[in-house]
């Protein structure tokens, strides 16, 4: 499956999981076997449109809200992201960053 899909399925794993429900509940609740819920929640399968209504219920969300994955992002899509942000920084900004990430990387 596509990039949709794959987008759509971490959206549902990513609700889910806030709500502390197991994947075989969700499935349960659905009346869908957990190997397809899998398939789902991995982007292997798109959810049928009356599923994606059934799953919004159930997460207790709006269907619009399965689409809302702009925050989901691959490590790459993220590096482009910042390196465009601090492109267009200051020279003082770009150092903050840096000694920000420094910082971080010793406190590991």
């Amino acid at each position: 499956m596509g990039k949709l899909s794959k987008r759509i399925g971490k959206r549902i794993k990513e609700i889910r999981e806030g709500l502390n429900i197991k994947q075989f509940e969700l499935a349960d609740m659905l009346n869908m076997e957990p190997s397809n819920l899998t398939r789902i929640e991995s982007g292997y399968q798109m959810p049928k449109e009356e599923n994606l209504c059934k799953i919004a219920e159930i997460l207790k969300v709006p269907v619009k809200d399965l689409f809302d994955f702009e925050h989901i992002q691959s490590k790459d899509e993220l590096i482009d992201r910042i390196n465009t942000l601090l492109r267009n920084s200051s020279q003082k900004e770009v150092e903050f960053v840096y000694k920000t990430l420094i910082n971080l990387k010793q406190c590991e």
